[in-house]
């Protein structure tokens, strides 16, 4: 009976420190995510500042497609270097960087406007505002926001072939109607992936912080478009 009990007892202590290493690393993995989604919006700010402070943002309005697609070849290239220390560092801050270079057409556009600095700051605020609530949602909801993976998806690509079209079409209701959506959409993507993240679904930190990133770079690109309509509309 003796024996039973030191079986028993060892046994639960085994499983308790199971628990307690995947709770340790699932903790380590959080808060790397978290560390390397700071660096990367320090990344996107400097972009931003170099493009807004020197002649690069002319030459990004002029390539701007050009930029763009160098963008996305830097977020697949990511994915392929994402397990190698020291060049997914280089990869991720490249890819951040550039998206913050990319956003000079449309933050100097706002900043010419009467208000500009003020349109852009309440942007900000709201996308960080709107970041949080979002988190906090996905950690205490007792609800599996796995299943709107696919519905998130499609609703995705729908904005993106939407803003593709609209980039030759040029249509200020249509603009109002894809940011609209897609503040919506990236706030519940904010919450999907969080969750996600909490789950331990993600094998990389890195890809874990991109996708963060990505969820709040374009819920704060979709608030600015909203608010440098109406804010030019009042002019």
């Amino acid at each position: 009976m003796s024996l039973y009990n030191r079986r028993s007892v060892s046994g639960y202590t085994e499983e308790q420190n199971s628990f307690a290493q995947n709770d340790a690393a699932l903790i380590s993995f959080v808060k790397q995510t978290y560390q390397l989604f700071a660096a990367s919006l320090l990344a996107a700010t400097v972009g931003a500042y170099v493009g807004l402070s020197t002649g690069a943002g002319v030459m990004v309005a002029q390539y701007y497609l050009g930029f763009v697609i160098l963008e996305i070849a830097l977020l697949v290239g990511l994915f392929f270097v994402k397990a190698k220390p020291g060049i997914n560092l280089v990869m991720l801050f490249a890819f951040t960087f550039m998206t913050g270079l990319t956003l000079t057409p449309i933050l100097s556009r706002v900043l010419g406007m009467p208000g500009g600095g003020a349109i852009v700051a309440q942007a900000f605020l709201l996308t960080t505002i709107i970041f949080g609530a979002m988190s906090i949602f996905a950690l205490r909801t007792k609800k599996d926001l796995a299943s709107m993976g696919k519905m998130l998806f499609i609703a995705l690509i729908i904005v993106v072939i939407a803003s593709v079209v609209n980039f030759f079409l040029g249509s200020p209701l249509l603009q109002v109607i894809i940011a609209g959506v897609g503040a919506i959409l990236f706030s519940l993507f904010i919450a999907y992936d969080t969750q996600n993240i909490i789950r331990g679904l993600y094998d990389s930190p890195i890809m874990a912080a991109v996708s963060l990133y990505l969820d709040f770079l374009n819920l704060f690109i979709s608030l600015l478009q909203l608010l440098g309509i109406f804010g030019s509309s009042d002019e």
